[in-house]
């Protein structure tokens, strides 16, 4: 397994650079395999959804499809795939941020009853709730 920055994800998401988009789709697409896949961390998918948003002013819509579409990549494997699918759903479906989603999501996981936050926004998921 190899892990994947999140240079490599954006750059494979936004094909906007001739050669490292070239290099990030070879490696995606040509040399990982299920048996040696490429590992994306929730800090890599998180930042790769940060940057495409503020950096690249996609919409939310479009994030989504491409995390989608990464999920479901045969090659690569996502930490706390779940979460990270509660997340893209999320931010699909217009009820809060993905980091949002997926620090609920997270914190779930990790058996906490809720989370706190003073963020409007995140207080519309589930599992957020104010102090």
């Amino acid at each position: 397994m190899i892990g994947l920055d999140t240079n490599i994800l954006v750059r494979y998401v936004m094909q906007d650079d001739p050669i490292q988009s070239a290099m990030a789709t070879a490696w995606i697409e040509e040399r990982l395999s299920a048996e040696n896949p490429g590992f994306i961390s929730v800090v890599a998918i998180a930042e790769t959804v940060w940057v495409l948003d503020l950096t690249y002013g996609v919409a939310d819509q479009d994030i989504a499809a491409a995390i989608e579409r990464l999920l479901q990549a045969d090659v690569l494997v996502v930490e706390n795939e779940q979460q990270v699918f509660t997340a893209m759903v999320a931010l699909k479906k217009k009820q809060g941020s993905f980091a949002d989603a997926l620090i609920a999501g997270l914190g779930a996981k990790a058996g906490c009853a809720s989370t706190l936050t003073f963020d409007r926004r995140a207080l519309g998921l589930p599992r957020f709730k104010p102090p």
